[in-house]
């Protein structure tokens, strides 16, 4: 088991996943995705059709962490100074001085991120890279902790502009919320508004304590037959019999820290397979793509040949 005091950590996201669930209904397994996204130091891409609640999820989880939150509608005319910021000149000061942008806080949601256009998109890389901006030969530092959740509609829907793959890989993972079960959805028929009920949750940890359990995470053990099933697996993906390209080896460690949470979340101090085999889908279908003629898509192709390699 973990030390006591990460234990109490747990059992206080377990508690942060049980509010969230009250707000987001019938999403548990995605809701711990996302916990565990966060607990990773990783940013989140959440992909679905409009209205199943991915904005809600957003705000649910920066108000039960007591995080400062920022949403921004990305749209095809929004600029990369509408994000970052922007230096004005002040009769006062007699100098410019510089105005930041909503890209200063904790938690921004960049609502349909694909809507912009490519150099907006791009804006948001070292952000979420360094955890900081560049802006008129000045680095400026951004607030810690700092999560990206990003919101993407279908890429056959109008309007919408492909994410590069550089940015893709910025992601630890991206996960789908789908439509509601229908005892879910009846619920959610009977309840109130959702997204006011998700602003007047409590805080469930404070900054302070979540930065204590995303140092935690990385002391979860991960055992050498642990690393060679995991490298089993990266191998697999550059052999040219599941994929076009492999995966780089940021993705390997995106995987590994992705796995330690999950191990965390479930109060244990190492990694099984089991946590590698459940994070794996959502932590690298978005980075690779699948041969021609295989006829499944990145998710079914990474479940089996998760299937065909063999835990040492």
């Amino acid at each position: 088991m973990v030390p006591r005091m990460d234990s109490g950590l747990a059992r206080q996201l377990s508690r942060l996943v049980d509010q969230i669930s009250t707000i987001v209904v019938g999403k548990r397994p995605q809701i711990e995705d996302c916990v565990a996204c966060l607990m990773a130091g990783g940013h989140l891409l959440i992909e679905d059709v409009p209205g199943v609640g991915k904005t809600t999820l957003a705000h649910a989880l920066a108000v039960s962490l007591g995080l400062q939150f920022s949403r921004v509608q990305f749209t095809a005319d929004l600029m990369p100074s509408d994000l970052i910021g922007v230096s004005v000149f002040e009769r006062a000061t007699d100098g410019f001085v510089f105005h930041p942008g909503p890209v200063f806080t904790q938690v921004l949601l960049a609502d349909e991120i694909n809507r912009a256009g490519p150099k907006t998109q791009s804006a948001l890389l070292e952000a979420m890279e360094e955890q900081q901006v560049s802006v008129e030969n000045q680095t400026r530092p951004l607030p810690r902790p700092f999560f990206v959740i990003a919101t993407q509609n279908p890429s056959d829907q109008l309007g919408t502009y492909p994410l590069p793959e550089s940015q893709l890989d910025r992601f630890l993972l991206r996960i789908t919320l789908g439509y509601p079960d229908r005892a879910s959805e009846r619920l959610l028929l009977a309840g109130g508004d959702r997204r006011h009920a998700a602003m007047q949750l409590k805080a469930v940890m404070q900054p302070g304590e979540l930065q204590a359990a995303q140092a935690a995470v990385l002391l979860v053990r991960a055992s050498e037959p642990l690393l060679d099933y995991l490298q089993a697996l990266i191998l697999a993906t550059r052999s040219g019999a599941w994929f076009t390209e492999g995966l780089s080896p940021r993705a390997g460690i995106a995987v590994l820290r992705a796995a330690k949470a999950r191990a965390f979340m479930a109060e244990r101090d190492y990694v099984s397979p089991d946590d590698v085999q459940a994070i794996l889908p959502q932590a690298v279908a978005h980075r690779l793509n699948p041969v021609t003629g295989c006829g499944r898509g990145p998710i079914e192709q990474v479940r089996a040949m998760v299937e065909a390699t063999t835990i040492p």
